[in-house]
Parts: structure tokens; C-alpha cells; sequence
């Protein structure tokens, strides 16, 4: 899709190019706006502030090739979240946008009984001023990480910067490296997961493979091997919600200390007395799943370069690489 911005206005117009299949107007855009959900998507066609050449449409309009799509971000007059001095770890800042890195533990954004104590009421204390494209409770957000994730998020500060980098994102023009501990290991020291995702039928909160789900593509690399895990470098082509964790899963590598995909005790199963031993003795010590999104690229909409940045190994997973290398060396 071709797609450009319209002045200093939070407005983006797209072309469908020739050969697009036929799709609902709100699932193609909340495909192509990641960062924005899809009740903020229909609201927005709801409100008129979608259209297609130039006429207000329905969500269940079917795109087709040749049509050009605007979409206008109306301003938020306010945040209903409220701001709190939480501290954060910010890797680089401007007027435009901020780069953080979220500690194991910290949720990204409010939900509904957890409307405190998130990185985002952190940053709209620090900020004041937030994107407003993703809506009243992940405002800035391009992308997230799970709670128990740490490393490195792009925030946006104006909703220009938002959609810029939520097309970027969409287009898989970010880049997103990550490193793992996971269990086991691998006879292709490298390869590509490619397995199409949808959430749970009953468990809302959860993901699982489904070949009639979303497209989805992960890259990893084996860095290491220790006794009974791998260290991996893991690159995201797509970015859909627990990813990396229900790929490495699927193919029998969780994530680990992962306990929403089996990435705890069952892994001990079948092993000898001594090994379960230290297996149990790693989860007591190392309770998060062991997952840091160390790396993140992009091209910077108003520096207009491409900006790179790095974080290292948080303490927790540092201090268990440690002794792995040490039970290594002593086997």
C-alpha cells in the first residue's frame, strides 16, 4: 500500500494497489495501524473520520484496488490516565519521540483493574504531552512488551511521529532484535517459525497457533548452549501479541520460566534426579520468563535517519548466564 501524510495535520492517506483482495475497511486498517486498536479504528469510520474517495463509509466497507483511504486522528483534549513518578530508564529523547527501557514487571499500559502503576502512567507524568492516535489509555504507544518482557519501546509525543512510526511498523521497516533463554536444544542452529497466530477460543488472554489466524514470522539465531537450555538472538518480521513466546513453544523450546506456555516444571519431566534438581533450583531463582527486546531500528520521521538502539542484559538475566556458564564448566 502506498500511503503518504498530509501536512502537519495527524491525517494519513493510503492507496490500495492493484491486486489487493477484498477486505472490511476496520480489520484492513487495524492491519495496517498496529498500533491503534480495532474499536478505535471503528469509532474513527463511526465519527466520519474515515473515507474512501472522499465519501464516509461503514467499517464493513470492502477496500478494493484503486481506492485512496484518509484517515484523520482528531486531538485528545486530555489524558484520563493520571500521571505518577514512577522512574524511568530512558534511552534517548526529543521533542518528538522517547525511547525507554520497561523493567521486567512493569505493565505497558492501563487496563481495566490495572489502571495504575503502568509505564505509560509514568511517562505522562514525564512527558505531559502524549500521541493521542492510540486512544485515552496507551497514548504514545507504538508497540508493546509484555509484562515480564523488559527492554526497549518507542513512544511517540505527537500524533504526526505516532503515525509515521505505526506505518513503519507495519510495513516491517522496524527492527526488533531480541535474546531468550530457552529450554533445550536445537539441531538447526538457526531457522525461521513461520505459524500463523489467533487468540484463545476460551482463554481470552492467551495466543495459539492457528493457521486461520494473523500472519506470523520469527528469526532466531542459537548464540549458546548450556545444560538443558539455549541462548537465542531472535528477530521479529511480524509483531503479534506474544510472539516469540508462542513460537518457541510451539516448536518445543518455551520460553523460560514462561508459565502461560509451558515453559516451567513439565520441562523437567523425563529428566534424571540431578537434573531436576538444578532445573528446579533455576525456576526458584529466575520466576520471570527470560525474554529482553535488546535492539531497536528505525527510521526517524523528523531527524529523517535512521536511528539505532541498544540495551544490555537486564541484572536478572545477566546473573543467571553467569551460572550457566559456571554449571557448564563444572560438567
Amino acid at each position: 500500500m502506498k500511503s503518504n501524510f498530509l501536512g502537519n495535520e495527524p491525517t494519513i492517506e493510503l492507496y490500495i494497489n492493484e491486486g489487493k483482495a477484498k477486505e472490511r475497511l476496520d480489520k484492513f486498517l487495524t492491519q495496517q495501524l498496529p498500533s491503534v486498536t480495532r474499536s478505535k479504528i471503528q469509532k474513527l469510520i463511526e465519527a466520519g473520520e474515515v473515507t474512501v474517495d472522499g465519501e464516509a463509509v461503514k467499517s464493513n466497507h470492502l477496500v478494493r484496488p484503486g481506492e485512496r483511504l484518509v484517515i484523520h486522528f482528531p486531538r485528545s483534549p486530555k489524558q484520563s490516565v493520571e500521571g505518577e513518578n514512577i522512574p524511568l530508564s530512558i534511552v534517548y529523547e526529543d521533542e518528538h519521540l522517547l525511547v525507554v527501557n520497561k523493567p521486567a514487571g512493569m505493565v505497558v499500559h492501563p487496563a481495566f483493574g490495572n489502571m495504575a502503576g503502568t509505564l505509560v502512567n509514568a511517562l505522562i507524568f514525564h512527558c505531559q504531552k502524549l500521541s493521542s492516535v492510540g486512544g485515552e489509555t496507551r497514548p504514545g504507544l507504538i508497540h508493546r512488551l509484555d509484562k515480564d518482557t523488559s527492554g526497549l519501546l518507542v513512544v511517540a509525543k505527537d500524533d504526526v511521529t505516532h503515525v509515521a512510526l505505526a506505518r513503519q511498523l507495519a510495513e516491517r521497516l522496524i527492527k526488533r532484535e531480541y535474546r531468550s533463554i530457552v529450554w533445550g536444544h536445537f539441531r538447526d542452529k538457526r531457522g525461521t517459525i513461520e505459524a500463523a497466530m489467533a487468540r484463545h477460543h476460551r482463554e481470552r488472554t492467551r495466543m495459539v497457533i492457528d493457521p486461520d489466524g494473523k500472519h506470523a514470522v520469527t528469526h532466531y539465531e542459537v548464540l549458546r548452549e548450556y545444560d538443558l537450555l539455549s541462548l537465542l538472538r531472535l528477530n521479529l518480521e511480524t509483531g503479534r501479541t506474544h510472539q516469540i513466546r508462542v513460537h518457541m513453544s510451539s516448536i518445543g523450546h518455551p520460553v523460560f520460566a514462561d508459565a502461560v506456555y509451558g515453559g516451567r516444571s513439565k520441562q523437567l519431566a523425563g529428566l534424571n534426579h540431578s537434573r531436576t534438581e538444578l532445573g528446579l533450583r533455576w525456576l526458584k531463582t529466575y520466576t520471570r520468563h527470560m525474554l529482553h527486546a535488546k535492539t531497536l531500528a528505525f527510521f526517524h520521521p523528523m531527524r529523517r535517519e535512521t536511528v539505532s538502539f541498544d540495551s544490555p542484559l537486564p541484572d536478572d538475566m545477566q546473573a543467571f548466564l553467569i551460572e550457566l556458564e559456571a554449571n557448564c564448566t563444572e560438567t
